[in-house]
């Protein structure tokens, strides 16, 4: 039995700058995918809103 899981297709977080994989629930938008959690993507604008308020 041949496992296809070492093969899945990976990112990198735009927020973090970590790596993470393909997950069943991407697959229709596997192109539009930025970010690993929901954490990064709530907290997506916070350091481009701190600079413009300074």
């Amino acid at each position: 039995m041949t496992h296809k899981k070492p093969n899945l297709p990976s990112k990198i977080c735009v927020v973090c700058g970590r790596p993470f994989k393909w997950r069943k629930k991407w697959e229709k938008v596997w192109d539009d995918v930025k970010y690993c959690s929901d954490k990064c993507r709530k907290n997506r604008g916070d350091k481009t809103t701190d600079r413009s308020e300074k």
